[in-house]
């Protein structure tokens, strides 16, 4: 598995871009982000993912050039319609829109039409963090996941983010509705490797920790079983109802690809409600006391969310970018 530096990877990513017609800012700001979600170890969101960039593209599903209009404003929220741009590029304008109306009331929420998948929604849940801000966002999907008890995928993983910013490493929480993305899978089956729990079912029914058997199926598992399967729906409906855009139902009527999703970014000033010292103590405090748990394995540390990507992206910046000999020889040959 070759290591690739950081700026050879996002350089690679927007030689791609820009020879399919993509504006240069454009293509350098879908770059960048696609980069750090590599860098970061999300793998899976970042150049596993870019050739399917590539794919939906080609097959006209996504306007390289394109980028959000408001469609209606009151107060705090404002309503826009992404116009099929690329999906990291118009939640990263909708995020930077929240945080400008939270800079004036306090909170911000954009909700976003005809989006294109945003890959990592870390990313934006660290953009408000950056900023400040508390983030909190998430997207529906195509339907890719069955309703609990059922066996038809009919609702989606729709990933739901949720920031608080820290001098020493921000807080952040990225999560599926399901016990593993779509794209961990893919990630746990291009190293050849198990997933540590049951991810979801295999073709006879059974509870199964093999990423390709799942696959194969569609049938993943929810988070927290039927909790997991309500907040899916629920997280859905109120993306739908912001947005005026497609339910995970309607995207399910495009013909099996996912684009047009409806997405919603919310950004609350939390540094001006809170005031500096008393934010930075009380994430402090919770942190030191949550990392003098009495951990069950000696060796590893009682993490916080986020920690292990500030790891991670320490590590791959100094060593380079951990890439699938198959995945790289793919996006070179583009």
């Amino acid at each position: 598995m070759p290591l690739i530096p950081f700026d050879d990877l996002k350089a690679e990513f927007k030689r791609v871009l820009m020879a399919r017609g993509c504006r240069e800012d454009i293509a350098e700001l879908s770059a960048r982000l696609m980069a750090e979600t590599s860098c970061d170890g999300v793998y899976s969101h970042g150049v596993n993912r870019f050739p399917r960039v590539v794919d939906y593209i080609d097959k006209g599903y996504i306007a390289l050039n394109a980028v959000p209009t408001l469609v209606a404003a009151m107060g705090a929220f404002e309503r826009w319609d992404a116009n099929l741009g690329l999906g990291n590029v118009t939640a990263k304008m909708s995020m930077d829109r929240a945080i400008e109306l939270a800079r004036t009331h306090g909170i911000g929420c954009v909700a976003l039409a005809n989006a294109n998948h945003w890959l990592r929604g870390g990313s934006y849940g660290w953009q408000a963090a950056e900023a400040g801000c508390v983030g909190l966002c998430w997207t529906n999907t195509q339907p890719n996941m069955p309703a609990w008890g059922a066996r038809d995928r009919r609702i989606g993983n729709n990933p739901l983010i949720i920031a608080v910013p820290r001098a020493e490493g921000h807080v952040v929480v990225d999560m599926a509705m399901a016990q593993f993305s779509y794209g961990a899978l893919e990630a746990a089956k291009l190293r050849g490797e198990q997933l540590p729990v049951p991810g979801g079912y295999d073709a006879d029914g059974a509870l199964s920790c093999d990423p390709a058997a799942i696959e194969k199926t569609w049938r993943v598992l929810p988070i927290g079983y039927w909790k997991g399967s309500s907040l899916s729906i629920l997280l859905d409906l109120v993306a739908t109802v912001l947005s005026g855009g497609l339910s995970t139902s309607q995207v399910g009527e495009l013909g099996g690809d996912e684009y047009k999703l409806s997405q919603v970014m919310i950004a609350i000033d939390a540094t001006r409600i809170a005031g500096a010292g008393f934010l930075s103590g009380a994430v402090n405090a919770v942190l030191a006391d949550i990392g003098a748990s009495d951990p069950v394995d000696p060796a590893q540390k009682v993490r916080y969310p986020g920690s292990k990507d500030l790891r991670l992206r320490a590590e791959n910046l100094r060593q380079g970018i951990p890439v699938a000999d198959v995945v790289w020889d793919r996006i070179r040959a583009l």
